[in-house]
């Protein structure tokens, strides 16, 4: 009997020690799996964030976005109001809206080329240009993206809500801007706010995001030249509407001459600052130089001569002259650079050119066409049209000048 109870008891012993070594590895196995569920759920690092990215950007179809860009000058900041849509594969629509003066520009993109639309002013350029590929812009995502991506060197950090990303800055023309810091919202990936600074890390631009929406479905016309040519803000009130003609039709009727006025405008003696000679007009035919410097004259709007030139530059001359039988005037340059920086109110309303790109001054969006020599063109809201054109002139200086003719008053 006695055996029986010591036999009894060993069984149970053995059953409960089973009984708990099962216990504990279930125990151990959950905590396991917990420890993994959590590994799975913690804080994702900026590898995390980037092979996201990449996914992202490999199925992005569309988005619209909208929001405040300010520019920070060292004197009074200028806003924008800025509105971006984007379809695959190539299709762009940027509206910038300066708010010091209530005008609206439109950069454009679609099968016909590249168009930089002045509603108000009823003035468009055309080009062909693979813009906005070769040029970040702090308003695209696409460009924050590649920024990111491409930084070997990023640093990387969260806040509540938000991935920071502190990245280089690799802007066209603008070697000032050295770094930026990226805000992307930590569920949808989509920007927040940008600030580009340069090498003391003083900022100098700031991009904030009201609102952006991946998949947006765009109506048709939405990148058609015409519609957004029509309506108060450039077709942001419009409803598309068939288009008279291929887009860049009217651009092409301009002809010839306005393209080689494009290119290369102020050719010959004048553009290179030399004395004599006659100055070319947009339609082939030549205008006498009549040199008067430091008067006013008829043409309609003040000179304005800008308040920054390069080191060792000075002013030679300014010259009056006609271009498509309206009066303008071009201001001559000489020195450690030679440049032309001709004013005037042209009538006509589109220039179709051949290849170009635009480039933000600031205060407006300006086109960059030719090689040799290049030009820079820009107009103000009261349709005064300015090209700045040299042969010698690095691309940084022109909008170095052409910057420094906003808030300059016509003499």
């Amino acid at each position: 009997m006695r055996r029986l109870d010591r036999f009894r008891r060993s069984l149970r012993r053995a059953w409960f020690r089973r009984r708990g070594v099962l216990a504990g590895r279930v125990l151990a196995g959950g905590m396991l799996s917990l420890l993994l569920l959590l590994a799975g759920c913690g804080p994702k690092n900026a590898a995390d964030v980037v092979h996201e990215l990449d996914k992202l950007m490999a199925k992005l179809e569309s988005y619209e976005t909208d929001g405040k860009m300010i520019l920070k000058t060292g004197g009074q900041d200028v806003e924008y109001t800025v509105s971006v849509w984007y379809r695959k594969p190539h299709y762009y629509r940027i509206s910038l809206m300066n708010e010091s003066n209530d005008v609206t520009q439109i950069v454009l993109r679609n099968d016909e080329g590249v168009f930089v639309l002045t509603p108000h002013l009823n003035k468009m350029f055309r080009f062909q240009s693979d813009w906005p590929e070769r040029s970040g812009q702090v308003y695209l995502y696409q460009s924050l993206v590649h920024s990111i991506v491409s930084d070997q060197n990023r640093k990387f950090a969260t806040d509540k809500d938000a991935f920071v990303f502190d990245v280089a800055a690799n802007y066209a023309n603008n070697s000032m801007l050295a770094r930026q810091k990226i805000w992307l919202d930590k569920k949808s990936f989509a920007p927040r706010r940008v600030e580009v600074s340069d090498a003391n890390a003083n900022v100098l631009v700031e991009m904030r995001f009201d609102r952006f929406e991946f998949g947006k479905k765009f109506e048709a016309g939405a990148f058609d030249m015409h519609w957004n040519m029509s309506g108060p803000r450039g077709g942001e009130n419009a409803q598309p509407q068939a288009s008279p003609g291929a887009p860049g039709q009217n651009a092409a009727s301009v002809g010839k001459a306005q393209e080689k006025r494009g290119a290369s405008p102020g050719a010959g003696a004048a553009s290179r600052g030399e004395p004599g000679g006659t100055a070319g007009t947009s339609d082939g035919r030549s205008a006498t130089n009549t040199e008067r410097a430091g008067a006013d004259r008829d043409v309609g709007f003040g000179v304005v001569r800008p308040s920054y030139t390069p080191p060792g530059v000075r002013e030679k001359d300014v010259v009056d002259l006609r271009l498509d039988d309206a009066p303008a005037v071009m201001l001559r340059y000489e020195g450690t650079y030679h440049y032309t920086l001709t004013e005037s109110r042209p009538r006509e309303q589109t220039v179709s050119m051949l290849a170009g790109e635009p480039v933000d001054l600031g205060f407006t969006v300006g086109v960059l066409v030719g090689d040799e020599p290049k030009t820079l063109v820009w107009w103000t809201e009261d349709g005064v049209e300015f090209r700045l054109s040299s042969a010698e002139l690095p691309v940084e200086e022109m909008v170095r000048i052409a910057r420094s003719t906003e808030g300059e008053t016509g003499k």
